[in-house]
């Protein structure tokens, strides 16, 4: 690996050691110290904008511009943190006018913020419980429009509406409320309507969605509100304007969310295919689509584990795919004839793109890794499909061992490295990841699985996992490996499985509720569904209703799927990792898994990270945690690491 901006393979000479065993020049400190979060990218009349994770600086959010004479530059300095907490997950942290100005909204306290001529934040918002995310700029009404979450308002649970909050004097006017979830605000080219996304408990926003529409008063205010579409068996994502007025979305009715026109106050289907032109929104602020100059509508498509760039002219009925080098591409944004987004081919990190839609032309504007990997060290994923429980078939992305200096033992198979996503409604791309790069850089086989119940092969596809999650994504996973294992490509004797979040709980249910792996690495993961219904954040209160059942009424599912009440039949070795502040899945989750192991005899770990949420973000966890993994697996399956790595506590071994 190289930090200069290009390299060439030299000749390299392979010797034999142990798989697991080989020294990688992927190390920890390139990962945390040479890589960066890319986030939200937009365009305005003063650049390209975007954010930027930066674990370096404890995982602060900045906001940075692409000026047009070439220049990139932070905008937001410290010690401002541009990342919104409505629905815990954020996005939607920034909003940018289409003539100028700059709102965002600071972690620290939630509140809004502008950014003045001199280059200095000034809040617009007071100080309280609550939080924006969403915003868009109003400039016909000099003012913002924004998704409100209310943590002070005395209510069970904290209270969404869309508000107003004026660009003079900071003052907020309630614009809808009535409904648990809002997102995605949008105004008409001539700020005389706005349109909108709302849900209600016990649905996610991919399960069943309503889109909204109503006129903008004189005063701001809103009037005649009335549901264009949706429902609860109709996801809808991105309601957006054409030039010319008319309101698009996207929608799932079809079994596939593809692309719709509002006409004649009906839905219409522009391009039908059996492709994914929505997300599950998991965060606010994501786009797959939008309209050039001449109201062509460029946009995103996932189908068969690619994501796929095109521009379609309903007008003459052609729909052209973009040759661009990126299998995972995501967070489009249109502007005129130039877009932006974020995109990663097999053997290069993500990057901010731009692209130029009239000579069909892009650059790279920023890498998330200041590192290039040298192609010799770099597994590039190989799509498969494989057959799994009840005659169905899922998706995986196989990943070999690679590394130019070493081989394996003659004779002797690697082990295998089962990857659970998180979610579990998402999925996992075929773009390079430094992260998985690590683990077969250093001998590891990888299978990063999209088990049922993830996005991006239709709504069929997603409803395999309801009322089914901790059963379809665990059988998935571990046929993943017996797919693997029968193709004669791995070691069946040394078969770990890691996962994050949701994908934690199919990591710890997989080697409770079947014998089959030798060990497990649990990263903020779930051992009691009863405890995560009783004590989750608004957004996922009800998400296991449709993942489980109802509860308290199916306490007994609750109990029955829940690992940390099975300890009794756990069969492998396990490490966990956890955040100390977690709110999506609070510590005592570990905390409970980890003394049911330890009580088991059977080797454990448990590391607790301070100042740590969701997800690891600062420099020093996220190393440790990648460390402290792979020195567990050295022990469990007999090698020794290349690395130096400080010691891990394990119980039992």
């Amino acid at each position: 690996m190289t930090s200069s901006s290009s390299s060439s393979s030299s000749a390299h000479t392979s010797v034999s050691a142990p798989f697991g065993s080989w020294k990688s020049p992927v190390t920890t400190q390139l990962i945390v110290g040479e890589t960066i979060r890319l986030g939200q990218p937009a365009i305005g009349a003063e650049g390209i904008f975007w954010t930027e994770g930066r674990p370096q600086e404890k995982g602060r959010n900045v906001l940075v511009r692409y000026s047009a004479d070439g220049r990139i530059d932070d905008v937001s300095a410290a010690p401002f943190n541009v990342r919104s907490l409505v629905h815990e997950y954020g996005g939607g942290a920034f909003a940018i006018g289409a003539q100028g100005g700059i709102f965002f909204s600071h972690f620290d306290d939630q509140r809004l913020y502008r950014i003045r001529s001199d280059g200095q934040p000034e809040a617009l918002t007071e100080a309280g419980e609550v939080r924006y995310a969403d915003a868009i700029v109003d400039a016909a009404h000099h003012r913002l429009i924004a998704v409100m979450e209310d943590h002070g308002a005395g209510a069970a649970e904290p209270v969404n509406s869309l508000v107003s909050i004026d660009l003079t004097s900071g003052a907020r006017m309630l614009l809808v409320g009535g409904h648990d979830f809002f997102s995605s605000p949008v105004l008409s080219p001539d700020a005389r309507e706005l349109a909108w996304l709302t849900w209600d408990h016990p649905d996610m926003p991919w399960d069943g969605t309503e889109l909204w529409l109503a006129d903008v008063a004189a005063d701001g205010s809103l009037s005649t509100p009335r549901k264009i579409a949706g429902g609860r068996e109709e996801s809808l994502f991105q309601p957006a304007w054409s030039p010319a007025g008319e309101l698009h979305v996207v929608s799932d009715r079809s079994g596939w969310w593809n692309l719709y026109c509002l006409r004649a106050g009906k839905l219409e289907a522009l391009h039908s295919m059996e492709a994914e032109f929505g997300k599950p929104q998991w965060v606010f602020g994501m786009r797959t689509y939008g309209f050039d100059t001449a109201g062509r509508i460029v946009c995103l498509y996932e189908q068969d584990g690619d994501t796929h760039l095109a521009i379609l002219d309903v007008e003459r009925g052609q729909f052209d795919e973009i040759e661009v080098p990126f299998r995972a591409m995501r967070d489009l944004y249109v502007y005129g004839n130039q877009a932006v987004l974020i995109g990663s081919s097999p053997s290069a990190d993500e990057a901010i793109v731009a692209l130029d839609l009239e000579h069909r032309t892009h650059q790279v504007l920023r890498s998330a890794s200041r590192a290039q990997a040298d192609p010799a060290y770099v597994s590039i994923a190989e799509a498969i499909r494989y057959p799994t429980e009840g005659g169905a078939f899922a998706h995986a992305l196989f990943y070999a061992p690679t590394n130019a200096d070493f081989t394996g033992p003659e004779g002797a198979l690697p082990p295998l490295l089962v990857i659970s996503h998180g979610g579990p409604t998402s999925s996992t791309h075929a773009g390079f990841k430094w992260s998985i790069q690590y683990w077969t850089s250093r001998g590891f086989a990888v299978v990063d699985v999209n088990y049922g119940g993830s996005s991006g092969y239709g709504r069929p596809y997603r409803q395999r996992l309801n009322r089914q999650w901790g059963v379809v994504d665990v059988d998935d996973s571990v046929n993943a490996a017996r797919y693997l294992i029968g193709r004669g490509l791995v070691n069946p004797d040394k078969v770990a499985i890691r996962g994050g979040s949701a994908g934690g709980y199919t990591t710890l249910s997989a080697p409770t509720f079947r014998s089959f792996f030798k060990a497990g690495a649990s990263h903020y993961g779930i051992g009691d569904l009863e405890a995560l219904a009783r004590d989750t954040h608004k957004f996922e209160s009800r998400y296991l209703f449709g993942l489980i059942g109802d509860y308290p009424a199916e306490q007994a599912l609750y109990r029955a799927r829940s690992p940390v009440n099975f300890t009794d039949q756990l069969s492998s070795a396990m490490i966990l990792f956890q955040g100390a502040e977690d709110k999506a899945v609070p510590p005592n989750q570990a905390e409970a898994m980890y003394q049911a192991v330890r009580a088991k005899g059977l080797p454990v770990a448990y590391l607790l990270f301070p100042n740590e949420q969701h997800g690891f973000r600062r420099a020093e966890n996220i190393s440790r945690s990648f460390e402290a993994e792979l020195y567990f697996y050295g022990k469990i399956f007999g090698y020794e690491p290349a690395d130096a790595i400080e010691p891990v506590q394990i119980d039992n071994l």
